[in-house]
């Protein structure tokens, strides 16, 4: 019998350390890989996703005899992580950034996963199997590699340091930054590896809801506007403000589409003169709560922080005697689900009307009508009520009842649609069909009221539903915009009260160029306010009003902004203009 030499015991197993590293890497490396070399990104994200990847060897190498185990549970959550960025890639072909995580937590874990079943696909769910296969067959590959029982504990230790310590400590002491500012580069280092950009990302969320009371407070504690004026006085009046969600004005009749998805609206417009088709207005993201962070308030693309600093539409109609209402179907798990809650708690009254657990389900957006005409019926003297839809929000074909199926086949759609593509691309077309009845009604019961008052509507953003280009693009990238994720609906009915009261020419105004981030001026043009604040020129139907680049994109990255009106007409036949010098940082004046 052969007695194993001392020098052997020693050996180190470099094969086994290689297989686990391998195996760990994998979540992140596959993404990584596919970003690098498709030149969507640098090296950087590889690189840390390699480096930031051996940490998981720290478990396995203290406890050897546990390698399998622990390498499963450990890999059964990285594999979990790692789907969501690997499927947003093969939908995008884009990083899946942190940004990108908190619209996902913002929207809530039911919504997300609504995404998930409007993406689906055969070729993805292939590619995701044979992705698990791949993992499950490096899992049989690795074993246990045992370090001397000295030598474990100060390994393991050098290999948190190295990764963990030394980062923060360079980022604070070298760099002279802050704590938070250090944390913030070094989970900055870490999101490329499964899971930190979802840890990050869902930390990020609850700093932000646990902070809504805190910002409710503050936006209590603002200085009102000064020099407040209201030219209407005492008169009574009702205002309305209609939000709508992900509708796009290129799917609709009224504005030249080929198909006939507002029959209602194009009666209207055709028989009711108090009713103006505003044909050039924008949004300035793609995204419902930075876009309410805008219209809802002072800011804009140049001043993207101003929701906080500066009061809001709400603060300033309260400030001018209104009640106001907030009505919204947007699911609500709680009151203090999302940011909208912020603005709807501004109100004097709420009234919340989606409370599914799961927006895969029957709840249409007829469901205002009645808390609107209860609102209507107030006796206050003085009220602005806004209405917030769940128009035409994936998943589409849960936007609309079934009489409302009316677009089944390929007439009118484009010929270069797959069936799967066309069937979703006819519950779009349904959901618009719908949200034309919801919208005309609330104008019609508006009317039938005999108000004294102007009812706007608005869709928060539009959607791309295989209209540009090759027709091969469904929703909203940031990243990589299109015409229809911004061109919106932007439609005003005015009683005949208010418009003998308020004489304009609204019919020559109607093919401006504008951007709903500066709503708040239109609005208060509207109503008759005038204050400090106010600017003339950003009212959409004043007579000082001076046309503006209509800014698009994440005013928070650097180069992230761009004009509206440089994006190519179809994907590649224009470049983008970027902003010289964009704020990277929010403007806090």
């Amino acid at each position: 019998m052969t007695t194993p030499s001392p020098t052997a015991k020693k050996t180190m197993d470099w094969a086994g350390l290689g297989w686990l590293l391998l195996f760990f890497w994998y979540f992140s490396g596959v993404t990584q890989a596919l970003l690098l070399f498709s030149g969507t990104t640098g090296f950087a994200g590889f690189r840390d996703a390699f480096i930031l990847s051996s940490l998981w060897l720290a478990p396995v190498l203290l406890l050897p005899r546990l390698t399998r185990g622990l390498a499963a549970v450990i890999g059964l959550v990285l594999w979990a992580s790692s789907l969501v960025g690997l499927s947003y890639f093969g939908i995008y072909h884009q990083e899946f950034s942190q940004s990108v995580i908190f619209v996902m937590f913002e929207s809530n874990t039911a919504e997300a996963g609504e995404y998930f079943s409007q993406y689906f696909s055969v070729s993805l769910c292939l590619a995701l199997l044979l992705y698990t296969v791949v993992a499950v067959l490096l899992w049989t590959r690795i074993r246990p590699v045992t370090l001397p029982l000295r030598s474990r504990i100060p390994v393991v230790a050098l290999l948190l340091v190295s990764l963990l310590v030394l980062p923060f400590y360079k980022q604070l002491v070298t760099q002279q930054r802050t704590f938070a500012e250090a944390r913030e580069k070094v989970e900055q280092r870490m999101e490329p590896a499964v899971p930190w950009q979802l840890v990050v990302g869902y930390r990020q969320y609850r700093q932000q809801l646990d902070n809504m009371q805190e910002l409710l407070q503050k936006n209590a504690a603002l200085p009102p506007l000064q020099n407040l004026a209201d030219s209407n006085g005492d008169t009574p009046r009702t205002l309305v403000l209609v939000l709508g969600e992900s509708t796009t004005r290129e799917h609709m009749h009224l504005y030249g589409y080929n198909r006939d998805t507002t029959p209602n609206l194009d009666a209207l417009a055709a028989s009711d003169k108090g009713l103006t088709v505003f044909r050039n207005v924008v949004s300035p993201r793609p995204y419902t709560i930075e876009v309410m962070q805008q219209i809802l308030t002072f800011g804009d693309e140049q001043h993207p922080d101003r929701f906080l600093t500066d009061p809001s539409l709400i603060n300033l109609m309260k400030q001018a005697g209104y009640k106001t209402f907030w009505i919204t179907n947007q699911q609500t798990m709680t009151k203090r689900n999302t940011m909208l809650t912020t603005f709807s708690q501004q109100t004097d009254e709420q009234v919340y009307l989606n409370n599914q657990r799961n927006q895969n389900a029957s709840q249409y957006d007829d469901v205002v009508l009645d808390p609107f005409e209860k609102a209507l019926q107030d006796p206050t003297q003085k009220k602005f009520i806004i209405i917030h839809l769940l128009g035409t929000h994936m998943d589409y074909r849960y936007r609309y009842p079934a009489d409302y199926e009316h677009f089944k086949d390929n007439a009118g759609a484009p010929a270069a649609l797959s069936p799967d593509k066309l069937q979703t691309y006819n519950f779009y077309d349904n959901a618009v069909r719908y949200n034309d009845y919801v919208v005309s009604s609330l104008i019609k019961r508006y009317a039938a009221s005999t108000p004294n008052g102007f009812l706007l509507y608005l869709s928060d953003h539009g959607e791309d539903v295989y209209s540009s280009g090759q027709h091969d693009r469904l929703g909203r990238n940031e990243g990589d915009p299109t015409r229809p994720m911004y061109t919106i609906p932007f439609l005003l009915w005015t009683s005949p009260s208010w418009q003998a009261s308020h004489p304009r020419d609204l019919q020559a105004m109607a093919s401006r160029p504008y951007s709903s981030s500066h709503l708040i001026h239109t609005l208060s043009d509207l109503a008759g306010l005038s204050y400090d604040r106010y600017e003339p020129a950003k009212s959409l139907v004043s007579t000082q009003f001076s046309p503006s680049p209509r800014w698009i994109g994440n005013p928070y990255v650097k180069n992230g902004l761009h004009e509206f009106d440089r994006l190519p007409t179809d994907k590649g036949q224009a470049e983008q203009k970027t902003v010289d010098n964009p704020p990277v940082r929010p403007d806090k004046g």
